[in-house]
């Protein structure tokens, strides 16, 4: 599974005189699940039609070696996607739906496959213009996965989708993942790409600014646990001069350093008549992570 599957080289995408996509350069590893991230607008959904050949930019995009381009993009017949919200035939039903787009060989066996891992029985066989939100988003999802494409597109695929649903979905991916199928996913449910992406790409503004992998990222933040004391104010100069790293003083945020221990914290502070009320670990975290990075950027582009 190793190597770039996709590769995206110096892509510029306008519309007007708006700069959209800005010069991003990056690849996607096969049989990696890759987190797509940014803030709305940021040009997330544009760099995914972009991959798909559904708009014009500048710059090259290959899929196994092949260009991919608006005018000519055979090459995405390896290619599922579900970008923004699902087209389906109204006077279709899901089966139906599903058994259209199939393609190759055991193609009723995959359209039965796929509804049973998705749980799409119960709606299987009513027509797509009765159904939710979340029927739609779950016969999309199937849609994009049929086929088995050797890369998946998936733009915000948890939308309208319950805690049960999600889990199921989170369960298909990583299932695909382990033959070997390659996923860009974008979503705002930051927690569920922290359980099973490999790779994080972070947009903002059209820049790419974080191009790493998911431990790399999650490792700039660095745990600490959040003491409050009935003597917050000595507590917190008694901890700076023992030596300890302190981030914040209300409440009093400790750093978790290599050879922290917990125990000797709490005797120093008991020893000295300051009594614990509260304490909690804060762990690496994709969304503390993120904002303390979009924050440094802003600030940096603030000063420039």
């Amino acid at each position: 599974m190793n190597g770039p599957l996709l590769t995206v080289t110096q892509l510029d995408k306008y519309f007007g005189h708006q700069h959209v996509l800005k010069t991003l350069t990056f690849t996607l590893q096969k049989g990696h699940i890759v987190a797509l991230i940014g803030a709305n607008g940021a040009g997330k959904t544009t760099l995914m039609k972009s991959i798909l050949g559904l708009t014009s930019f500048t710059g090259k995009i290959c899929l196994n070696d092949q260009p991919i381009t608006p005018r000519h993009h055979q090459v995405l017949s390896a290619v599922g996607a579900l970008i923004e919200y699902p087209g389906l035939y109204p006077f279709l039903t899901g089966r139906q739906q599903l058994k259209l787009f199939a393609t190759g060989a055991h193609r009723t066996t995959r359209v039965t496959t796929i509804i049973e891992a998705l749980h799409l029985q119960a709606f299987a066989d009513i027509l797509t213009k009765r159904y939710s939100l979340g029927m739609r988003q779950k016969l999309g999802i199937a849609l994009a996965l049929l086929n088995q494409p050797a890369l998946v597109i998936l733009d915000e695929p948890m939308n309208g989708l319950d805690p049960q649903a999600t889990k199921e979905l989170r369960d298909l991916i990583l299932r695909a993942q382990a033959s070997g199928t390659t996923f860009l996913i974008s979503s705002h449910i930051l927690s569920e790409l922290q359980r099973v992406a490999d790779d994080v790409l972070v947009i903002d503004h059209g820049q790419l600014i974080v191009n790493t992998s998911m431990p790399a990222l999650l490792a700039q933040h660095r745990p600490t646990y959040e003491l409050v004391t009935n003597q917050d104010q000595r507590a917190y100069q008694l901890l700076q001069s023992a030596g300890y790293q302190l981030v914040t003083t209300t409440p009093i945020s400790v750093l978790i350093t290599p050879g922290f221990q917990l125990n000797s914290l709490l005797e120093l502070l008991l020893t000295n008549q300051i009594r614990l009320q509260h304490v909690q670990s804060h762990t690496e975290d994709l969304e503390s992570t993120l904002l303390a990075l979009l924050k440094q950027v802003n600030y940096q582009g603030g000063q420039a």
